[in-house]
């Protein structure tokens, strides 16, 4: 009696006083021990009753194994197995029964089948017993195969045979099965069956069917807390989030309780939506259904408050917490890295160490976490040491974000080292090595450790295909981008998006943009990320155009694009001067909602400066909602851009009143303002600033900026001097810079001293070259100009021809130098002829020194017409209604000669004339360029 009223301790004591003891008063005790979860007195108590002599009965032999089972008490549960033979109970079919049932959930399969197949007589307990085994240690092909072999032999399954049967086709979603077992259960009437109907509602579930199971759901007879608890999870484990919670509404007004677990789901539901305000109304239903002491629903609410983005709710709830177990600090400390406070979460740590609480795996896995993303190498080595003390070093998950926070501290040779003596190694240690290499720029040692990878026959994941596209996009590695390709192909990882949009990016990288598009189109599956790939390709490859016409495409497929779309996009219009288009952007930008993205609000800044427009850039900027150092750099770089240097240094001094802190970009926008605007003296002022007082330091750009600032200035031999004491070795680029100043001032030997410095650090260039060329044509020394054009010859080096890009009615036209291929060629050349006769007449002397062919003055002068920013201009005359601003874009240099024809021009005719290029934006009128002529 109190054994089943539940009191385990009266029930002891009345045994012990009890003057006699038989076999039925052991079996009353033991199994009172048993059925209150407390196995290990019940075998103590068996064991004692067996010293007294007493013979146990079959009855306690079923208890008895029973409590080894819930154990998993193998080795208890062979010597019973041996005392029941030696009793002679085997063939009885209970006994039977619960040693099948013994061995299977000690995870011994094999022995548990013998014994079935041994069996004299076997009823549906038997059968469910060794399904059961299959099923519960992931056999479940086998439990299902043992299905049909039962049904052949004739056994009528029940009940419990189909909620274990419908368990494993949930495990292997094995939606057909799942469908002939459902009609298996209708034939046999238990359709009606509360428990059936709601493990019917989860196999469904877990197969993606949601419908089909909330058509179970809908017409189950009978519903308790676990049918509801099955078909929320269902909506919640196939995403369906708000289904979840719209289905505990209706919970609720049917009166059904909702549990512990009912709550769990819905609080990882509301996590996944970061639906704050529904989940701070399940928090009070779990407080007036008094569930907040329990300490795995307290573990969720931390979860969800951090999922929303409460970290101080979350901690408040978790120092309130009336227990706390590993899970709980684990929850914890997880929110703080999700939310990026990764100090918060090692102090954590600390805290949990002084409350004696012990770290698991997943406590390491987070905090390595944590450090990697503070790059705090002093914190994760001390992690290190005491994961080594607490012996998870040789776990291989542990092992792993060891190995991704040592290299993510760029300490690639700590992770090697890591990684060659881990004991065991998965796809995830491969892949955390090879990621260490390629995200600190060591892509051919990545790609040599995926050689290595194969040999050892570890097969790679999508993340490791990923990776290693990536390396090979950085290193333009296009032959072994092709072979990864090939291994992709094998893998069956094609048709994986992520994988199709990573192999578009490789090959667009290696300039491979027909392949990446054909790629592209032959994608089964493709979502914003592949059309911004492509996107990008065509950008980053100077296809503006084809970049543009892309998001035309993208929009008449229907697909949504984001914030990086219309970046990209931006940034080709600013590539082409193509200002109408980027206005029509700007417009979708606004229809879209994006006009308050901090991002796309700084890079249509860059676009208007770019086309010229620094008044509506800086009026944008001005009603900018948010500004960050990027958006601030844009604006000075546009003014920096148009040649207006002091408006640039203005805005860089109310940035800093503003307390927004310049970093190194923002120097160099400012450096080249000061540059190109002859404020010399300002330029050594910001630069002394930027290493003195900002503590940024200076790189080889920032030095070219100063060398270009001298040397435009005509401080040739401060420039030199200035480059001579630099405390880095100096790159091509401020030679190169040298070199331009050289040419602008006609310095022959400083030019051929920096040409010598260029050429042997970048021999393959074609500027150099060009630029000691002019130096020696202008001079009028032919002997040395014919002497560098062998040399360039020899050297294999070819010209970048100079092309020029002009939009009309939002159609962008481009010309190259003598370019005769345009349908209005005939009207161009017209045009160009009437203007050079208007310019002559206007004291226009063509500079000849800008035509480095040897050939007479008058095909010099010819040449000259010719050059693409005047066929741009012609056309943009021809093309557009008198008065239009005309905006041309140039990838080289404007020469001097186009430079003084195009202020002729816009004075001639009247119009504003932008032209940038590859230095800066000219702006010409009334016969003036907004740059002095000097740039």
């Amino acid at each position: 009696m109190y054994a089943k009223c539940g009191s385990v301790l009266d029930a002891h004591k009345v045994f012990r006083n009890m003057p006699q003891h038989n076999v039925y008063s052991w079996t009353a005790i033991i199994s009172a021990y048993a059925n209150s979860g407390q196995g290990e007195e019940a075998m103590n108590l068996f064991q004692q009753m067996q010293q007294t002599g007493l013979a146990p009965d079959k009855v306690l032999f079923v208890v008895v194994l029973k409590a080894c089972a819930r154990l998993a008490a193998l080795e208890q549960g062979k010597q019973l197995h041996s005392d029941i033979i030696k009793r002679g109970f085997q063939s009885d079919v209970i006994v039977g029964n619960t040693l099948v049932d013994m061995y299977a959930k000690c995870g011994c399969t094999e022995d548990a089948r013998e014994l079935f197949n041994n069996m004299s007589e076997r009823d549906v307990v038997s059968w469910t017993a060794i399904i059961g085994g299959y099923a519960q240690n992931g056999l479940c092909k086998e439990a299902l195969a043992l299905y049909e072999q039962m049904k052949q032999e004739g056994v009528q399954p029940d009940n419990v045979t189909f909620v274990l049967l419908l368990k494993a086709c949930a495990s292997l979603a094995a939606l057909e099965q799942g469908k002939q077992l459902h009609s298996h259960i209708i034939k046999r009437g238990f359709q009606s069956d509360v428990i059936v109907g709601s493990t019917l509602v989860d196999m469904y579930a877990k197969c993606g069917c949601t419908d089909d199971a909330r058509e179970v759901f809908n017409i189950m007879s009978e519903r308790d807390v676990v049918s509801w608890n099955a078909m929320i999870a269902g909506y919640a484990q196939n995403g369906l989030h708000k289904e979840a919670l719209a289905l505990y509404e209706q919970l609720k007004q049917e009166g059904v309780q909702p549990n512990k677990v009912t709550f769990v789901v819905l609080l990882k539901a509301c996590a996944s939506l970061a639906v704050l305000e529904q989940g701070k109304q399940l928090h009070s239903d779990i407080i007036s259904r008094c569930f907040q002491s329990d300490v795995i629903v307290g573990s969720t609410l931390v979860d969800m408050y951090s999922k929303c983005g409460c970290t101080d709710d979350a901690r408040e709830l978790f120092n309130n917490m009336s227990e706390r177990n590993v899970v709980s600090w684990n929850t914890m400390i997880a929110g703080y890295v999700q939310n990026g406070l990764g100090q918060e979460a090692l102090a954590l740590y600390e805290q949990m160490k002084q409350e004696g609480v012990q770290p698991d795996s997943v406590t390491f896995v987070l905090l390595l976490k944590a450090c990697a993303s503070l790059a705090a190498l002093e914190q994760g080595k001390q992690l290190h040491s005491d994961i080594i003390k607490r012996g998870f070093h040789s776990d291989v998950i542990v092992g792993s974000t060891l190995i991704d926070m040592y290299a993510k501290c760029g300490c690639t040779e700590d992770a090697h080292e890591l990684f060659n003596n881990m004991s065991e190694r998965d796809v995830v240690s491969w892949t955390a090595m090879i990621a260490g290499y390629a995200q600190n720029g060591r892509g051919k040692e990545a790609l040599a450790l995926y050689e290595q990878m194969k040999q050892e026959g570890m097969l790679p994941d999508i993340v490791t295909f990923v990776l290693l596209l990536k390396a090979c996009a950085s290193l333009a590695a296009l032959e072994q981008g092709k072979q990864l390709h090939s291994d992709i192909i094998k893998k069956g990882f094609q048709s994986d998006v992520i994988i199709g949009s990573t192999l578009v990016d490789m090959y667009s990288k290696c300039g491979c943009t027909v392949t990446a598009r054909e790629l592209f189109n032959n994608m089964s599956e493709r979502n914003v990320v592949s059309w911004n790939t492509m996107i990008a390709g065509y950008a980053q490859n100077g296809f503006g155009k084809k970049a543009l016409a892309l998001y035309e495409q993208m929009k008449q497929e229907g697909v949504q694009p984001d914030n990086v779309t219309f970046v990209l996009l931006l940034k080709a219009c600013a590539s082409l001067a193509a200002l109408g288009q980027g206005k029509q952007l700007h417009c979708d930008i606004i229809k879209r909602g994006f006009q308050s993205d901090v991002i796309v609000g700084s890079t249509l800044v860059d676009m208007y400066s770019k086309c010229g427009c620094t008044d509506d850039a800086r009026e944008l900027f001005n009603n900018m909602s948010e500004r960050n150092v990027v958006s601030w750099t844009a604006m000075i770089s546009g003014y920096a851009q148009n040649g207006l240097g002091k408006e640039a240094l203005a805005l860089f001094e109310q940035m800093q009143r503003e307390g927004t802190k310049p970093n190194e970009v923002t120097y160099i926008c400012v450096l080249s303002a000061c540059a190109h605007s002859r404020l010399v003296d300002e330029g050594r002022y910001a630069f002394d600033a930027m290493c003195k007082d900002q503590g940024v330091t200076p790189t080889s750009e920032h030095y070219a900026c100063m060398v270009d600032l001298l040397g435009r200035a005509g401080c040739l031999p401060d420039a030199e001097l200035f480059i001579n004491k630099m405390p880095i070795q100096p790159g091509s680029e401020v030679w190169m810079t040298l070199l331009g100043a050289a040419r602008n001032h006609g310095h022959v030997e400083m030019g051929r001293r920096a040409f010598d410095r260029v050429v042997k650090l970048e021999p393959e260039k074609a500027a150099p070259y060009v630029l000691l060329s002019n130096i020696y044509a202008a001079a009028g020394r032919k002997d040395e100009l014919a002497k560098i054009r062998n040399e360039m010859k020899d050297a294999g080096v070819k010209k970048v021809p100079g092309c020029s890009w002009i939009e009309v009615d939002n159609k962008v036209h481009a010309f190259v130098v003598g370019d005769a291929t345009h349908p209005q060629s005939k009207e161009i050349l017209a045009e160009l002829d009437r203007l050079v006769a208007l310019m002559k007449e206007a004291g226009y002397v063509p500079d000849l020194s800008f035509v480095l062919d040897d050939v007479e003055d008058e095909e010099k002068e010819n040449a000259l017409c010719q050059h693409s920013e005047k066929l741009a201009i012609a056309f943009g005359l021809i093309n557009t209604l008198p008065g239009t601003p005309i905006c041309i874009k140039k990838n080289l240099r404007v020469c001097g000669d186009c430079h003084n024809a195009t202020k002729l021009i816009s004075k001639i005719v009247g119009r504003e004339i932008s032209l940038m290029d590859a230095n800066r934006s000219h702006h010409f009128k009334d016969g003036f360029c907004i740059c002095g002529d000097y740039w």
